[in-house]
């Protein structure tokens, strides 16, 4: 299915090849771009400062803002998997005035947080490593809704669109 430069780029230095999926063959279709975004996203993904729950509750929240069906299918799943419930997921959903969407938010729309935000998420996550990782979190899932939203990227075979197409409508 995928020539050997693309292997390459889905093959992390340490770990198996990632299953195949639409947003994998996507990527494959270019593959430099692809090796230099799977080894940075290795980071985002599997090595990141953040609690597992915070980085899915985060990747949700401007899934959902920036309307990407693929990304809030996959992640609703990645996301229950962390142990993350479904109240915290319908927080998101719902806009909830949680401080985290509150972040996401402010980041999503400002590019940047308030002074009040920033004390606030600083605190709660008690290390600037956490805080720089719950930013590129939210600006790398934000490109990458961009750019699934941009390419019509399809729901994988059998995936639930997790109550998405209710909210937007198939067409989003």
């Amino acid at each position: 299915m995928w020539d050997a430069e693309t292997v390459a780029a889905f093959s992390p230095r340490e770990g198996r090849l990632p299953p195949p999926n639409n947003a994998l063959d996507l990527l494959a279709r270019h593959p430099a771009l692809a090796r230099a975004f799977m080894r940075y996203n290795a980071y985002t993904l599997n090595r990141s400062s953040l609690p597992d729950t915070v980085r899915e509750l985060a990747v949700l929240r401007i899934a959902w803002r920036r309307r990407c069906r693929y990304e809030w299918a996959q992640h609703v799943v990645i996301a229950r998997e962390a142990g993350v419930t479904e109240a915290e997921i319908e927080e998101v959903r719902s806009g909830a005035p949680t401080l985290l969407n509150r972040v996401v938010d402010e980041l999503d729309e400002r590019a940047d947080l308030t002074d009040e935000t920033y004390r606030k998420i600083a605190a709660e996550l008690g290390d600037d490593r956490r805080l720089m990782d719950l930013v590129f979190t939210v600006g790398t899932y934000g490109l990458l809704a961009m750019v699934f939203n941009s390419f019509r990227l399809p729901l994988d075979e059998g995936m639930s669109d997790e109550g998405f197409d209710a909210a937007f409508g198939a067409e989003t």
